[in-house]
Formats: structure tokens, C-alpha cells, sequence
């Protein structure tokens, strides 16, 4: 969440910054708000001051025999006209935050201006593009063949975009994780958090899932919680309302499923398992100091990247412009994995910088070396996500007879096994 004291102070530089993110922000509107508020305060405070001047002097009227109901009236009339301030102050207040939480972060300095995803830079790439000397197939083909999945049975239990996998299948996404938390405990320096997988709406509002964000969850309203859209959540929010006295930076690893409604809800890459109302992922988090979070934004990226780097995946790095950027990022990397029979990118990670918004909205401090509390600067990324990481490996490791070669780095997660294959 944006402070009100800083648009107030640099409203053409965010009504410029909403601009460039193409949000529909009435940013003239929140400072009528911030305005009506102080005046409100000011008012209250020096009727206040009045009544506490008239009230005194009842004292010394009744002692020289005099007749205070009247003041009396006057200091009741008084409280009125405060309580009825109190009121708007507790309205013009709520107003005020609720249109805060729905301002998007202010992009980095260095997060690149552009309209939409096609201005989005390419930073780097890692690997070469696999040749076939046959047509690659799909990896819902190649799934199905090998009993991997069973898209209809799992839809039968929960609908479309919930997969249900078995076998090897059930086995590679078990391998998967396990790899990628054992690399980023035991070689990148991350804790591991097996965190709750279902956050109130306290905790949504602390990331900015709430209320921006709530028809693309899933609730269970009977008891107002919310099953996780990523292990984000959970985890940047146990330090919510809390002053770290731990040193900086923290970093955490957790797996979790993720639940997200709006997946593949514009009838758009719905076959197999390019949109799922339901996935797997490794998450990494980190609390930072400002001076620290680029460069531990850069870090959190290569290690995200290693993953793929270890299972021999070609992926690239491109940096979300203003026009494509998440809500709640001042600057984020996208890294992307190469599908050959889709013949196109999918996203496995964003790695997002949040620098203090999270912090402001979850009130997450550390002291600072002067010993006054500040915020942190949070920071996370997927590390990396499933089941488009599956995809990538099956389509990639493929042979001309339908089995998959497996990346070395999975052999002793999967038992030994080098192959699938009927």
C-alpha cells in the first residue's frame, strides 16, 4: 500500500506512474479524502480544545455562586458536534484506506514503460532451442499414452482445470518438488516453511490479493477463508504486525498447492495442463532492507533460474514493463520455459520486488541501524512453479517413440528411473 503522505507530496508523479501501468486510479479523489480527513481532525481537535476551556471554568462558577447550565448545554452540544466528527472520521477513514488498497505499486525507476506485454525487454536466455528430426507431440498426447494423467476422471471429481495425476505421473510432480527444495535449502540458503494452505482475509490484503484480486479466489465463506493462490501468501504474512528482530535477509522456501479461479477463464491454452485451476509450486520469499532488495532481487532470480539450469531446460528472462506489471510489483522478471509442440514460452516464474508495499499493508518492520522501526522490503518468486515445468520436460526429454528421456538431476528422486515409457 502506497502512504498517503507520499501521494500526497508527489501526486503528479503517481498519477504519471498510474498512467504508465494504464490503471484506472483516481488518484484526485484519494487526496479529497486525505483532505476531508486532516480537516475533520483539525476541527475535532480544536472543538475538543474549546470544551476543555468551557468545562473548567464550571468549577469556578458554581464556587462564586453562579448558574452553569447553561455552559453546561453548551459543552454537551459540544460532545455532540465531536462524536459526530468521530463518526465521519471512522467513514472518511475507511473510505480512505479501501482506496489505497485498490492503488497498484509505484514501478521501479528502472522497470521499463511500456503498454503491454509486447514491450516487455528480453534480459537474457539460457540454452538452445531442441531440434526433432520427427513432429514433437503434445504432452497431453504424450501423457495419456504413458498414464501419466487422467484429465477426464479428474474433472468428473472437481470439473475442468483441476488435473488429476497418477502413477509416474503422481511420482515426476512428488520428484520435481523434492528437487527444488532440496536445492533451495540445501545449496541456495532458503528455510523451509510447510505453511498453512488456507489464509483469512487479513492475510490476502497483507500480499494484495484483497480486495483487488477476490472474484479471481476461491472462499469458504462459512468459515472466511481462502485457499492459497500461492505459498506467497502464507508466508510473507507470518511476520505480520511484527518487528523482526532476525538478521536481514531472511529467506524462505515453502511448497504448496495453489488455487487460483481465474485460470483459463477467457477459453484461452485450456487443453492439458496449460491452465489449471490448480497447481503445484515451490515458493521463495525474502524480507530485505531497502539498501539490499535489488540485489537480493537479482539473487532470488538466478535462483529460480538454477532450477531449470540443473534440468537442462531452455528458458528466457524478459522484465514486466509498466503495462504488464503485477499490482502489487515495483519491478519484476518473468522467466519463461520453451514448449516445442506448443511452440511457444509458458511462464514459470515471476519474481517480483514489492520494495515496502507489502510491508505498509501486512505492517511488517525491522529496526534499522539508527534502532528505529522501518519497513522491510519483501521480495518473492516461484522457485519455479508446476505443472508447466512437467510440460517443458516432457516435451523437451521426448523420443520418436513416445517415451521421455528424464534429466539427470531427477534420476535419484525418481527411484533410479532414467526413462518413462510404456
Amino acid at each position: 500500500m502506497l502512504d498517503i503522505r507520499f501521494v500526497r507530496e508527489n501526486a503528479e508523479a503517481v498519477k504519471a506512474a498510474m498512467a504508465n501501468r494504464n490503471a484506472d486510479v483516481d488518484v484526485d479523489a484519494v487526496l479529497a479524502l486525505d483532505s476531508r480527513r486532516r480537516a475533520i481532525v483539525a476541527e475535532a481537535e480544536e472543538l475538543k480544545a474549546e470544551r476543555n476551556r468551557i468545562s473548567k471554568s464550571i468549577g469556578q462558577m458554581i464556587k462564586e455562586g453562579g448558574n452553569p447550565e447553561e455552559i453546561k448545554a453548551q459543552v454537551r452540544e459540544m460532545g455532540d458536534k465531536i462524536s459526530a466528527f468521530d463518526e465521519e472520521l471512522r467513514e472518511v477513514d475507511a473510505k480512505l484506506r479501501e482506496s489505497l488498497l485498490f492503488i497498484p505499486n509505484m514501478p521501479s525507476a528502472t522497470t521499463p514503460v511500456g503498454k503491454d506485454e509486447n514491450d516487455n525487454p528480453v534480459v537474457r536466455s539460457w540454452g538452445e532451442k531442441k531440434s526433432f528430426d520427427f513432429e514433437p507431440k503434445p504432452h497431453w498426447d504424450l501423457g495419456t499414452a504413458l498414464g501419466m494423467f487422467d484429465f477426464e476422471r479428474g474433472a468428473k471429481i472437481a470439473g475442468s482445470g483441476f488435473p488429476l495425476f497418477k502413477g509416474r505421473g503422481a511420482k515426476l510432480e512428488r520428484a520435481l518438488i523434492q528437487f527444488m527444495l532440496d536445492l533451495h535449502t540445501e545449496e541456495n540458503g532458503y528455510t523451509e516453511i510447510a505453511p498453512p494452505f488456507m489464509c483469512n482475509a487479513t492475510a490476502m490484503t497483507g500480499t494484495g490479493q484483497l480486495p483487488k484480486f477476490a472474484e479471481d479466489m476461491y472462499n469458504v465463506q462459512l468459515d472466511e477463508l481462502y485457499p492459497i493462490p500461492t505459498a506467497e501468501v502464507p508466508v510473507t504474512n507470518m511476520y505480520g504486525n511484527e518487528i523482526l528482530d532476525q538478521k536481514l535477509p531472511i529467506c524462505h522456501t515453502a511448497y504448496t498447492p495453489c488455487f487460483r479461479r481465474e485460470a483459463g477463464s477467457a477459453g484461452k491454452d485450456t487443453r492439458g495442463l496449460l491452465r489449471v485451476h490448480q497447481f503445484d509450486k515451490v515458493e521463495l520469499v525474502k524480507f530485505t532492507t531497502p539498501e539490499t532488495s535489488e540485489e537480493e532481487h537479482e539473487k532470488l532470480t538466478a535462483d529460480a533460474e538454477k532450477v531449470l539450469q540443473k534440468l537442462g531446460l531452455h528458458y528466457r528472462v524478459i522484465e514486466l514493463c509498466t503495462g504488464d506489471i503485477g499490482f502489487s510489483a515495483a519491478k519484476c522478471y518473468d522467466i519463461e520455459l520453451w514448449a516445442p509442440a506448443q511452440d511457444k514460452w509458458l511462464e514459470v516464474s515471476s519474481c517480483s520486488n514489492f520494495k515496502d508495499y507489502q510491508a505498509r499493508r501486512a505492517n511488517i518492520r525491522y529496526r534499522g541501524e539508527d534502532g528505529k522501526p522501518a519497513f522491510v522490503h519483501t521480495l518473492n518468486g516461484s522457485g519455479v512453479a508446476l505443472p508447466r515445468l512437467v510440460i517443458a520436460i516432457m516435451e523437451n526429454y521426448q523420443n520418436a517413440d513416445g517415451s521421455i528421456d528424464l534429466p539427470e538431476a531427477l534420476w535419484s528422486y525418481m527411484g533410479g528411473l532414467q526413462k518413462l515409457e510404456v
